[in-house]
């Protein structure tokens, strides 16, 4: 059986060490393991290592670098259990190992699945504009169970999406005044519904930033009424006149409005 030699400090990373052996033919360089490792088998040099105990020590050795490797991606933020066995696989560590850091990272209360739910959906509901559907689906993909979820996003109240969907309406509508209030309820509605807002939350905050004046309206469709008389200038008479209504009717404003706009000409 091989005996401990020598046991030496790694020069950079000194929570390892060096094991070296003697298999009868003098001194040589046998493994390395975690000072974990080290103090849970109390190894020291004169130990003899039998094919059993080289084995404990390796499969020891082997949890606690794995450990250590999901730590190290926990420290950057939290993470959940399906994460960290992602990870882990991606390192190409065996799914024994794997269940046995789960189970001591859980042991330690370094992974809390439903902790994490609540802590996304307050980060996600104060620094993003994101609505509960988008922020569920994420939540899903990270792996989450269906009833955190849902006692998580108890944090979103109806209130404050319906303040941040209005929020998305406003800041919509002083980007793209020149578009008539029928295409920008409509553009509206599928960008609130692209950011995971639902219907009804939807349908409040359009009825809440209805009251565009009338002269908003016809201010919009001067503009675009400009640039298409540049496209149907050559045109005169009726034939200009049915131009304009069609190009005006397929952008969204009424018929009364456009009919107004063109008498006013």
């Amino acid at each position: 059986m091989p005996t401990i030699t020598k046991i030496t400090v790694q020069k950079k990373r000194t929570d390892r060490y060096n094991i070296f052996l003697d298999h009868g033919k003098g001194e040589e360089y046998g493994f390395s393991v975690d000072e974990d490792v080290l103090i849970k088998h109390s190894l020291k040099k004169g130990m003899e290592l039998d094919d059993l105990l080289l084995s404990e020590i390796a499969y020891s050795d082997d949890i606690r670098k794995a450990y250590n490797t999901a730590v190290n991606y926990l420290s950057r933020m939290m993470r959940t259990e399906a994460e960290v066995r992602k990870h882990l696989v991606e390192k190409e560590v065996d799914e024994v190992i794997i269940q046995e850091v789960i189970h001591k990272l859980n042991e330690y209360q370094f992974l809390n699945d439903e902790q994490l739910a609540f802590a996304y959906v307050r980060t996600q509901m104060n620094t993003t504009d994101k609505g509960p559907t988008v922020i569920k689906r994420e939540l899903k993909e990270k792996g989450i169970a269906e009833t955190y979820i849902l006692e998580a996003m108890d944090e979103f109240p109806f209130e404050l999406q319906l303040e941040k969907a209005v929020a998305l309406c406003e800041k919509y509508m002083k980007k793209n005044k020149q578009e008539s209030q029928k295409i920008m309820k409509q553009k509206i509605d599928q960008l609130l519904f692209r950011k995971g807002y639902n219907s009804q939350v939807n349908q409040v905050a359009l009825e809440q930033i209805e009251e565009t004046s009338d002269n908003e309206e016809m201010e919009s469709l001067r503009y675009q009424a400009e640039k298409l008389e540049r496209k149907y200038s050559k045109y005169t008479g009726y034939e200009y006149e049915q131009k304009m209504k069609q190009a005006l009717y397929r952008k969204g404003f009424s018929i009364d409005t456009i009919t107004q706009y063109l008498e006013s000409k």
